[in-house]
């Protein structure tokens, strides 16, 4: 009994210092990709909204795109939507485009917060985080400006205040 509990620890030590040595070596050689450099056309991609309307990147050329990617539990993201909405409004009839790219949760939660807010922006959700991954992002609200040619001219991570979501949008007004 003495032998075979021996042989359990064993076999348990072994898993664990295994699993140590790989989350180091992982870590040590992970890709050190950066996020999307400015100057640098953004990533296409394809994404439904709330209401089945497939949004394509690329459709928005000539305009100017407002990618805000968040989460309903982001409390700085709840805080900049009234903001972005304002903005959206006042920007939207002057080539200013805003996709807020919902970071993979449920219809439900995201209908129920935009509702909540009443935001009225386009509101995608990236299901399986492949955008995510393409525009490498970290925390959220995460922000990235882009052109009427498609080229990323600013990337803002954090909480936006009113004045620097209009200052941004009319940054990337054509």
């Amino acid at each position: 009994m003495k032998k075979r509990r021996l042989v359990m620890r064993t076999v348990i030590l072994l898993i664990l210092g295994a699993a140590v040595v790989y989350t180091l070596y992982a870590n040590l050689t992970k890709d050190d990709r950066q996020k999307v450099a400015v100057g640098e056309m953004a990533p296409d991609f394809v994404l439904v909204d709330m209401e089945g309307n497939k949004h394509q990147l690329s459709d928005y050329k000539g305009q100017g795109v407002f990618l805000n990617f968040w989460g309903t539990w982001c409390e700085p993201c709840e805080e900049e939507f009234p903001y972005i909405n304002n903005q959206y409004h006042q920007f939207k009839g002057q080539g200013v485009q805003v996709l807020a790219v919902n970071i993979n949760e449920s219809e439900l939660a995201v209908n129920t917060f935009a509702n909540r807010l009443q935001l009225d922006f386009p509101i995608v959700i990236d299901k399986d985080s492949q955008v995510m991954t393409a525009y490498n992002i970290g925390p959220l609200p995460a922000t990235f400006l882009i052109d009427k040619d498609g080229k990323v001219v600013k990337y803002h991570t954090g909480q936006l205040t009113e004045e620097l979501v209009k200052e941004y949008m009319e940054k990337i007004k054509p």
